[in-house]
């Protein structure tokens, strides 16, 4: 697995034209009262508007590496804008797109169904977020 350093090419296993699997994550500097995690994948260039790629919340918040392919055991995953329920790499039409991986440490776990969508997890989070950080990885057509 690869993990994806900022501002640089994400390898093309993890799009639509490889493995179309999640990929590896580090995480590290959550801070010390954070109970879960949350992470949106989403492109902010995509021709009609931002693109919700992928969306997990229930993060435990000792996770300090998730695996390609896979979420931890105790996280749920969302319905993306391709309609289905977890991962959907990257598959730009044209140009080269920025993948923004935003991840919020929050000071409580939550219950919502598996697939609930991205808005439905931002209400959920909104006056819970301790700490966010931002990963962005690039995909050229």
């Amino acid at each position: 697995s690869y993990l994806i350093n900022h501002q640089s090419p994400i390898p093309a296993d993890y799009t639509c034209k490889g493995r179309n699997i999640s990929p590896a994550l580090h995480i590290e500097g959550a801070p010390p009262d954070t109970k879960s995690m949350t992470l949106i994948m989403h492109d902010p260039d995509a021709p009609n508007g931002d693109f919700t790629h992928w969306v997990v919340w229930n993060i435990p918040p000792e996770t300090t590496d998730i695996l390609d392919g896979s979420v931890p055991d105790t996280a749920s995953e969302g319905i993306s804008d391709f309609e289905t329920v977890g991962y959907g790499g990257p598959c730009p039409p044209a140009g080269t797109h920025q993948y923004v991986f935003d991840l919020y440490a929050l000071d409580t776990a939550f219950t919502l169904p598996q697939g609930a969508s991205r808005p439905d997890i931002e209400a959920a989070i909104r006056g819970h977020v301790l700490a966010q950080t931002q990963l962005i990885g690039l995909v050229a057509a």
